[in-house]
């Protein structure tokens, strides 16, 4: 490799705010037209064309506030002349979990920041009851989630809510030094990723546990966890999960910080079943758009990282996505994870802002902070619902093992366009249609969803 190069990569890793990781586009002071009033008042309600999983589960929905933290974990923004001090390691998270009352039911709001004006908080509302009591008597399966970056724990709780109804408790941390508030060294994002996954998981197993002493005494199946991750979220979990990186990317962390996350050098968490990953950064198309040459055959990973990935896993990306890539990024991963179960949902035309909340009407005073959240050729609310329906698809079959969810995902045909929709005058299937299930007649668009199995 070019020591020149490197020396350069280093520093930009270690001094400042990573722009080239980001899903935010260049920031402009160009206002943009007040939003339109709308009934979708908060993020998952759902839309008239929504698909049949995306609705809301029969529980109402809790949520409260943990502060973590982490001991003893190296402090890479501090780190100095190779030498990395430790300390303890802060870790807000938002936890959501079923609780009585009426589905829908119960009214909060969630706290967030821009990009471009990291001291001026601004509200998301949310359909959740805040400390509400956990409901008690069965343990439910955990799932954890993981925002881009930057990012915040509040960017995606349309799904977050939507999962806790259907019997889920979720668990999405802020990741320290990769949110919209606090962006530090990309260097920390890096390294922290997955070792935050990990660690939260074991926290939400410990106040989960009966006895505890904890509100969630007694409501958190750990053992049967999912990680649902964006972008640096989707590269964390893949980590987590089993797909160890290339021993080419240890230069970019300072010490040896990365040596415990290469492919062969550590046993993914077994309480892992699960991995949904939408637009998951670190292919080799990401890696070189961000100036580094010097990565594997995969990025980040090379073929026996990625073969030590073995849980199923959903992949979610846009075909346009110009900061994970699709081609020569999200897609490669994919097809070379080949000891995993795994799906590729494919939003034709999207870029890379497939998972987010949709654009609170505090950004569309500032472009940049708009390109955050919006997708060009898609309306934001329409692609919640279609992740709600089929990450619940998934979750309910590997968590669950709610075998008739198979079928909302081996779709007859892979490219939704090609789909006919072809029913009897009672709405049941003539022998000849093959629309996607779930979906209304002419609402199958502009989508595509791949399967493959693993090779042993």
């Amino acid at each position: 490799m070019n020591p020149t190069r490197l020396t350069l990569t280093l520093a930009l890793l270690l001094t400042a705010p990573a722009a080239h990781a980001q899903t935010t586009a260049p920031q402009t002071t160009s206002p943009l037209p007040a939003p339109l009033s709308t009934s979708l008042t908060v993020p998952g309600d759902l839309r008239p064309d929504a698909p049949e999983l995306a609705a809301r589960g029969q529980y109402a929905v809790g949520v409260r506030t943990l502060e973590l933290v982490n001991p003893g974990q190296q402090d890479i923004v501090k780190a100095k002349d190779g030498v990395v001090p430790t300390y303890d390691r802060p870790l807000t998270v938002e936890v959501w979990y079923p609780t009585a009352g009426r589905s829908g039911s119960g009214l909060t709001t969630y706290s967030d920041v821009l990009g471009s004006a990291p001291d001026k908080p601004f509200l998301t509302r949310g359909r959740a009851n805040r400390a509400a009591p956990a409901l008690k008597g069965e343990a439910f399966p955990l799932v954890i989630l993981s925002h881009g970056y930057a990012g915040s724990r509040v960017l995606m709780t349309y799904l977050a809510e939507n999962l806790a109804s259907k019997g889920y408790v979720v668990a999405a941390i802020d990741h320290t030094d990769s949110t919209h508030g606090n962006r530090a060294a990309f260097a920390s994002t890096l390294l922290n990723r997955a070792l935050d996954d990990n660690f939260v998981i074991s926290e939400m197993a410990r106040l989960g546990a009966p006895g505890s002493g904890s509100p969630l005494s007694g409501v958190v199946n750990a053992d049967q966890t999912a990680i649902v991750g964006y972008s640096m979220g989707g590269y964390g979990a893949l980590n987590a999960a089993g797909a160890g990186y290339g021993p080419q990317m240890a230069p970019l962390i300072p010490g040896t910080g990365f040596a415990t996350r290469q492919a062969g050098n550590y046993t993914p968490d077994p309480r892992i079943k699960a991995v949904v990953a939408f637009a998951p950064w670190g292919g080799d198309a990401a890696v070189r758009g961000i100036g580094v040459n010097f990565g594997g055959k995969y990025g980040f990973w090379e073929d026996a990282g990625l073969q030590n990935l073995k849980v199923p896993t959903l992949f979610v990306v846009g075909d346009r996505d110009d900061v994970s890539h699709y081609e020569g990024g999200v897609k490669p991963l994919f097809e070379n994870a080949v000891n995993a179960e795994r799906y590729m949902l494919v939003y034709q035309n999207a870029l890379h802002n497939v998972a987010p909340n949709p654009a609170p009407a505090e950004s569309f005073g500032n472009f940049g902070d708009y390109m955050h959240y919006a997708e060009p050729a898609w309306d934001s609310a329409r692609l919640n619902n279609i992740n709600q329906h089929f990450v619940t698809a998934f979750l309910n079959l590997k968590l669950k093992g709610d075998q008739s969810a198979a079928e909302y995902l081996n779709v007859p045909v892979p490219i939704s366009n090609n789909a006919k929709y072809s029913r009897n005058a009672d709405g049941t299937p003539k022998a000849d249609d093959t629309y996607w299930k779930g979906f209304k007649d002419r609402t199958a668009r502009g989508m595509e969803l791949y399967r493959l199995m693993p090779k042993q």
